[in-house]
């Protein structure tokens, strides 16, 4: 069978060049791929008007993204240029856009900080969901896919690309294979989740379920048992928040990815409270999330009411006696 070439216009050679450079360092480069992909169809689709990718080019292609929010053209136009000041390296002339013209940014959305009591909430509600044909085990499932995504930070896709045998029974250990950037790490999880774990296989063996080592951690029956999609599983989390009334400042319910950010905050809140060396701690934190370095960290670590105080206490046990009032002096009005 034939592999359809990734790109086709005049400039495709270069496009292949940049796009397998970017993926022999570890990278999956798929939306970035996509932009390029979008770029090179472009430039095919209309190689009799643009020989090469210039600024009119540039501002052709812009136009037939208009129709999307402005952080995601501002994100394509990025890859663009990205691709262009490489290009640079061997053309030294040839065309760079302008990134003082591209569309602001958009808000990310502010991240909902779910509290331990929220979460027993929800796992207290996770219980009296009722099973179905495709989710024989509703309530189990979904209990433990709190429990995991709340206590050890994992990414939803990497939860749901769980098996069975990535669960370490003896070592207390959960093996993440092969997410971001290609890496894998091994979570050590602490004896409370190890028996949610024990908990739920044993009601899967009540229910005569598959445990094949390869068989999905967070199982479904559909099609003779697959995992759950990210859509399934948010299907079950969102009647349990409704219920809980668990709600983001906007009256939305949280994200699952929200439950990412939590452990990265509660863990900072934690070290504060310990009075352990947090900047020390980071690199640790970096890890479990499977970052490559604490600066990918900090986008989870936001500065709540809860931490602000807890630096500020340990501020003032440190260093409050360096701090004093000037003294009044009399006569004058304050």
């Amino acid at each position: 069978m034939t592999i359809a070439p990734l790109f086709s216009s005049a400039l495709a050679p270069m496009f292949e060049q940049y796009v397998n450079l970017k993926r022999s360092l570890g990278r999956r480069f798929t939306t970035a791929t996509w932009a390029l992909q979008s770029m090179d169809r472009f430039l095919r689709d209309h190689d009799g008007t643009y020989k090469d990718l210039t600024q009119t080019a540039f501002q052709g292609w812009c136009r037939t993204h208009e129709h999307v929010t402005s952080g995601v053209r501002r994100m394509r136009m990025l890859e663009i240029h990205k691709f262009c000041a490489y290009r640079r390296r061997t053309e030294p002339t040839c065309f760079l856009p302008d990134r003082a013209s591209f569309p602001a940014y958009h808000q990310r959305a502010k991240p909902y900080i779910f509290s331990t009591a929220e979460i027993a909430k929800l796992l207290k509600a996770a219980e009296t969901l009722a099973p179905s044909a495709s989710t024989p085990l509703r309530s189990e499932i979904t209990r433990l896919a709190i429990v995991l995504l709340f206590t050890t930070g994992i990414r939803r896709g990497e939860l749901l690309k769980l098996t069975v045998g990535d669960y370490d029974r003896k070592e207390a250990t959960l093996h993440i294979r092969a997410t971001k950037f290609y890496k894998s790490r091994l979570l050590p999880i602490n004896a409370q989740v190890a028996d949610e774990i024990e908990r739920y296989l044993r009601a899967r063996t009540r229910n005569r379920l598959p445990l094949r080592p390869d068989t999905p951690l967070i199982w479904n029956a559909r099609d003779g048992g697959r995992a759950y999609t990210g859509t399934g599983l948010l299907h079950c989390l969102r009647p349990l928040l409704k219920e809980c009334g668990i709600r983001t400042l906007k009256g939305q319910p949280p994200r699952i990815h929200d439950l990412r950010h939590s452990f990265a905050v509660n863990a900072l809140m934690r070290w504060y409270r310990e009075g352990a060396d947090v900047e020390s701690k980071l690199p640790l934190l970096a890890t479990y999330l499977g970052h490559g370095s604490a600066l990918s960290t900090h986008h989870y670590l936001h500065f709540i009411e809860p931490i602000r105080s807890a630096a500020s206490e340990r501020f003032a046990r440190h260093y409050g006696a360096l701090i004093t009032p000037p003294p009044v002096r009399k006569g004058r009005r304050r």
